[in-house]
């Protein structure tokens, strides 16, 4: 399936298509799973997830992730497990977009990317209303993004 059709209906944050796979409703609030597409170099600034667990499944492309002051690469096949109140963040490496799969237990963090892609909010031109809104989602700013070019 090419990746224009799949995100057909996905939502667009600053360039990042987010596509929610299976809600949270659907399991009661225990999970949710969110597939994205994120161009090369993109990534966000350095956070923590007070209240949910995040694995990611790298699908296509690569991503270099810094845990808690480790860096380290994950590319397809590959997972990456942050558990909640872990400091992290990750940017896409390499020569093509990284497609992974999101997944958040307990859900409810996806609508943060639904407000966001919403609102077309950019870092850092509008990180107060981004840290209004992050914090509604338990969500909270740490540090800058990664740099690896």
């Amino acid at each position: 399936m090419h990746n224009e059709i799949f995100y057909a209906d996905a939502f667009d944050w600053n360039g990042v298509k987010y596509k929610t796979i299976l809600p949270t409703k659907a399991t009661d609030g225990k999970m949710s799973i969110v597939d994205s597409l994120s161009p090369i170099g993109s990534g966000p600034p350095r956070h923590i997830h007070e209240a949910e667990d995040e694995i990611f499944v790298i699908l296509t492309g690569r991503c270099k992730f810094w845990l808690e002051g480790e860096l380290f690469t994950r590319g397809p096949g590959e997972t990456v497990f942050i558990p909640r109140g872990s400091e992290h963040t990750f940017q896409v490496v390499g020569d093509m977009p990284c497609r992974h799969l999101v997944v958040l237990t307990p859900g409810g963090f996806e609508e943060f990317f639904e407000e966001m892609a919403a609102g077309q909010f950019s870092v850092p031109d509008d990180m107060p209303v981004i840290v209004e809104v992050a914090g509604r989602h338990n969500l909270r700013f740490t540090g800058p993004p990664l740099d690896v070019n």
